[in-house]
């Protein structure tokens, strides 16, 4: 993994404007490039169109799911491009989460193989970051604040790389920003792992079931681009390796964003 620098998800749904996202991050400069885990649910054929628009920046999914893609179906995507797909692996919500994660990665050491340097594991609390550190480059994390990325940190150690998606809204009135920013916490608010994150992080549970305020403006940065530079570079400070600027919403003016971000950071 390439460390200390800065990467964007973009929207897939369009092909063609998906091409031209990726050729202008390319431009720009950025590290990587992820594809959220809800745009690969029922094919990875995302990352390859990216690869196929691209030379030389990386590709990531953001993340891949194990009980949605087979982890030979992952490897074959990563025999594609070596040098160039980071494999975001994430899932095994059900029973046993460690045991089917674990089984996914013996997969991939073995019949699929894709090296430990070329995946990461999306992880939140300490049990899945000792996997990440164990069994893969690092850890991939989302809706965290820097405090959080600074216990990540020191718990994965000084070695393992650390990821954080920042989700963001830039140019947005704070209501109408927080609003956005409540669409997807609300869904993610209910999977498993989320709530037990944010009471780690020192929300209340009235915060977190009211999506208050608080920790809308604890976890997603909204403002102008310095607001959110200014938080990205926070988790930076905190450890991160890398900090992904998560846009919310259709932003016409993406491409300026982009400049202005990487420009601040």
């Amino acid at each position: 993994m390439t460390r200390s620098e800065l990467a964007s998800m973009i929207d897939t749904t369009d092909q063609d404007s998906a091409r031209a996202d990726a050729a202008r991050l390319e431009e720009l400069g950025y590290g990587t490039i992820w594809v959220a885990g809800g745009q690969l649910q029922t094919s990875l054929e995302p990352l390859s169109r990216l690869l196929e628009a691209t030379g030389r920046i990386r590709v990531g999914s953001a993340v891949t799911m194990v009980d949605r893609h087979a982890a030979a179906a992952l490897a074959e995507r990563y025999i594609e491009a070596p040098d160039r797909l980071v494999a975001g692996i994430g899932g095994g919500h059900g029973p046993h989460p460690l045991r089917t994660l674990n089984a996914y990665l013996d997969e991939l050491d073995s019949s699929t193989p894709i090296p430990q340097q070329d995946r990461i594991l999306a992880a939140l609390g300490p049990r899945k970051l000792d996997l990440a550190a164990r069994r893969s480059a690092g850890a991939l994390t989302i809706l965290n604040t820097p405090e959080y990325t600074a216990w990540a940190r020191e718990r994965l150690g000084a070695g393992p790389t650390l990821i954080v998606q920042q989700l963001a809204a830039i140019g947005l009135e704070p209501d109408q920003a927080r609003e956005r920013a409540r669409e997807p916490l609300r869904f993610l608010s209910r999977v498993t792992g989320y709530p037990e994150n944010f009471a780690r992080m020192g929300f209340t549970e009235g915060e977190i079931t009211g999506l208050e305020d608080s920790l809308v403006d604890g976890l997603v940065a909204h403002g102008d681009v310095d607001t959110v530079a200014e938080r990205m570079r926070a988790h930076l400070d905190a450890g991160a390796d890398q900090v992904i600027y998560s846009g919310l919403g259709p932003d016409p003016e993406r491409h300026e964003h982009w400049r202005q971000l990487i420009e601040r950071l």
